[in-house]
């Protein structure tokens, strides 16, 4: 049993410890990933980093739990290619919602969404339920606090199976990669220059922005390089769990 687990742990646990300070919500997708990698590649790898960062944090004496994963996300842009499971941005921030709600209920006074998944951007959520919750809520998306480790292993990391999720596979559940079926991540351009240069922005259809779903290069990948990323996402998640489980809250938090 892990007890920083809430699907794991049991009610005698939980009353056993000191009130929950912090939880964290892994949140996933279900959709392609090129011809190589398996449909939950969102959900399996946020809820290793996830993992790692409340064991750690639990270790260091900070009162975190990890929530279940949500494993399906915003697929409105994939949706050409079949089984990719889509819940609209509105539906996913209600879920999201309803389950600050509850930890609301119980006292938590902050939740972190650990973000796996491009289209799960809720930075609108947090924005609407600011003043409506007594939960602080934050945002993270792994993938950029790994950046700088990432660009150590690869020259270009990828969007989307490229070369860091291949990594990533590779390192916690190589049984499901097939590096050998991928395509090699080629993304096409728009007719504008400014959408391109990446000032003006688009929802990206998939199905004409790549050939079989996938965005980078996966070849550089490496199980090492996806063990390097991990312990660095990890390690300053759990930072940041620890600092924020210890810091007291009052009128002008968290300034």
């Amino acid at each position: 049993m892990n007890p920083h687990r809430l699907e794991e742990t049991n009610l005698a646990e939980i009353r056993r410890h000191p009130p929950v300070k912090v939880a964290v919500l892994p949140l996933g997708a279900t959709e392609p990933h090129n011809l190589h990698l398996p449909y939950g590649t969102d959900t399996f790898q946020v809820r290793v980093l996830a993992e790692l960062a409340c064991r750690k944090a639990r270790r260091e004496g900070a009162a975190v739990i990890e929530l279940p994963a949500i494993p399906y996300g915003t697929e409105s842009n994939l949706m050409r290619f079949p089984l990719a499971m889509n819940l609209q941005p509105s539906t996913l921030g209600r879920v999201v919602a309803d389950l600050v709600d509850s930890l609301a209920a119980h006292g938590v006074p902050h939740c972190l969404l650990l973000n796996g998944h491009g289209g799960n951007d809720l930075k609108w959520l947090l924005r609407e339920l600011t003043g409506r919750t007594p939960v602080n809520l934050f945002l993270c998306h792994w993938w950029k606090v790994g950046l700088d480790e990432a660009k150590r292993h690869f020259e270009d990391p990828g969007d989307h199976a490229g070369a860091l999720e291949t990594s990533m596979g590779l390192a916690h559940f190589p049984e499901l990669v097939f590096l050998d079926q991928a395509d090699d991540g080629a993304t096409a351009q728009t007719r504008f220059t400014a959408i391109n240069q990446g000032w003006v922005e688009i929802t990206r259809p998939w199905h004409w922005l790549t050939t079989n779903s996938g965005a980078g290069n996966p070849r550089e990948a490496s199980a090492d390089a996806g063990r390097a990323i991990t312990e660095r996402v990890a390690s300053r998640v759990a930072d940041f769990l620890i600092h924020l489980a210890s810091e007291p809250v009052d009128e002008r938090f968290p300034y």
